[in-house]
């Protein structure tokens, strides 16, 4: 009796085996299925937020990037108007060096004309009255009988 029990026991459950087995199969192949589908849409959100997050970067650097400018051109204006304040324009710097440099030789001529004849008569003096004086040296090297 035990053993017929056992015997009914093993056939029912390899029955139910068998049935279960393909029913488990294709519960198996469904949930493959849906984890599949699942992986594929996280992939697709991934690959959205990643493109989302390239957008971001390229639209804060291009804003970065004309913030930068907007502040280079306002610096160059405010230096540009410090010069001219200061400084004055390009032109003005190089007439007033012009105009020195006017000034200058004008002085200079104007000296020249006031001690031309004075230095040339100086100049005749010295050639016309000569004093000779014998050298410091001679008298050094006679002393030692060199002469």
């Amino acid at each position: 009796m035990k053993l017929m029990k056992e015997k009914s026991h093993n056939k029912a459950s390899s029955d139910s085996s068998s049935s279960g087995h393909s029913s488990g199969v294709h519960h198996n192949t469904q949930g493959i299925q849906q984890l599949l589908a699942a992986e594929k849409r996280a992939a697709e959100r991934v690959a959205a937020a990643r493109l989302r997050k390239a957008r971001r970067i390229k639209q804060a650097r291009e804003e970065a990037t004309a913030e930068i400018e907007q502040y280079r051109a306002e610096r160059e204006k405010q230096f540009r108007e410090y010069e001219a304040k200061h400084m004055g324009s390009r032109e003005d710097i190089a007439a007033k060096i012009d105009r020195d440099t006017e000034e200058h030789l004008k002085e200079i001529e104007e000296n020249i004309r006031k001690n031309k004849d004075a230095l040339i008569d100086d100049l005749i003096g010295l050639a016309i009255h000569v004093h000779p004086e014998v050298h410091p040296n001679y008298f050094i090297l006679k002393t030692f009988n060199k002469i």
